[in-house]
């Protein structure tokens, strides 16, 4: 399957009312400004989530839910009132809290490592607030962001189609992959035809220079330790095990932990390095290997969502994946487990290191985003 991939019009037709959700940095503000050129009515929203639910402390982390998001709060308020366009904040703490913080608990619990983004792009940004913005009174058409991402529609097969950004470095299809129909079909990326580059030109160039010099590194979370979201009781200390069982150490907890890790083991000595190839909450324990462990060829992938096709593909197929956010798509043979298409068998033309259960896995061709599921287990 081949799509064309031309420079594609992302934005609207003026007199267009676009809802944009607003961080208050260099990018949800540039896609403002340029909706704003383009003639469009435009509307800023911003969610807010925190709670004081857990006792984060000030680390200098910059992150989506913490206390700082106040101050995130107040820029975009401030950058919605220099491009002179209303502003509304729409508190989604409780939503937050069950759809993604009470998800990525339960993940680490398991033994698993989630993706908190694609979870909250998904059932909040995509989803709740722009159901609560609806709710409240307020009009538009379209919802934009500011990802670097594109969305085409197909006339040929009647869908809308995900696609990466321009910007290759600055690609945010991954975090998007588990939109579903009905969301894309109101969705617009100004900046998905853009370079990062380009976008602080224009950030400079539209007299905001302060959020073109902005450092752009988010976490999940304003904190450099996840432990915060654990009780106390819930983080148990257990056994470091080689292959064979043979203990190693001990370790404070496996939430502590993710496939591929190094550092914080504390089981160092002569030889080569250990690196953390398994999980096993059953018994609280912590698996680890040599670096060779980690390289594995295929995976299931489960809870699979469908994006620019209708359905996981009747024969083998040859697509390109990504197994988390930091990996060059690699190419591979996905195969149909069972008969919805929810499960799925991606087997790798060559072994690709830490494959993490838990993780989003994103299928593509060339461009396109096929689809995406959570990495359930791997083989070897």
């Amino acid at each position: 399957m081949e799509f064309e991939n031309p420079m594609l019009d992302l934005l609207p037709p003026p007199g267009t009312k676009v809802a944009v959700g607003m961080s208050g940095g260099v990018d949800s503000s540039m896609a403002v400004w340029l909706l704003k050129q383009r003639g469009c009515e435009v509307i800023g929203l911003t969610m807010s989530l925190w709670n004081n639910q857990f006792p984060l402390q000030d680390t200098g982390v910059k992150g989506c839910f913490g206390p700082g998001e106040e101050q995130e709060i107040e820029m975009a308020k401030s950058v919605a009132k220099r491009l002179e366009i209303p502003f509304h904040v729409i508190p989604l703490a409780d939503e937050y809290n069950e759809a993604v913080l009470e998800y990525f608990r339960q993940e680490y619990l398991a033994g698993r490592t989630p993706n908190p983004c694609v979870r909250c792009n998904r059932t909040i940004k995509f989803g709740f607030l722009i159901e609560r913005a609806e709710k409240a009174g307020i009009p538009f058409d379209y919802f934009a962001t500011g990802h670097y991402a594109r969305v085409h529609f197909d006339p040929m097969q009647n869908r809308y189609l995900l696609l990466r950004g321009i910007d290759l470095e600055k690609d945010q299809s991954y975090f998007l992959a588990m939109l579903q129909q009905e969301q894309l079909k109101k969705i617009v990326f100004p900046l998905g035809n853009l370079t990062k580059s380009q976008i602080r030109r224009l950030a400079q160039n539209a007299g905001f220079p302060e959020l073109a010099e902005q450092s752009e590194s988010q976490d999940f979370l304003e904190s450099n330790k996840y432990d915060v979201l654990f009780r106390e009781e819930e983080v148990k200390e257990g056994d470091i095990v080689d292959e064979k069982g043979h203990i190693l150490g001990k370790h404070h907890g496996i939430v502590h932990y993710t496939i591929g890790q190094r550092k914080g083991l504390g089981i160092g000595g002569a030889g080569e390095p250990y690196y953390v190839i398994g999980l096993d909450p059953k018994n609280n324990r912590v698996i680890v290997g040599r670096k060779p462990a980690l390289l594995k060829q295929a995976m299931r992938v489960i809870d699979c969502n469908w994006v620019s096709i209708p359905n996981a593909p009747n024969t083998p197929m040859k697509i390109r994946c990504k197994i988390r956010l930091r990996h060059e798509p690699a190419s591979a043979q996905l195969e149909k487990v069972d008969e919805y298409g929810k499960i799925v068998r991606v087997t790798f033309d060559e072994p690709q290191s830490a494959i993490t259960p838990g993780q989003t896995a994103v299928f593509y061709n060339n461009d396109i985003v096929l689809g995406a599921g959570t990495i359930d287990s791997v083989e070897k």
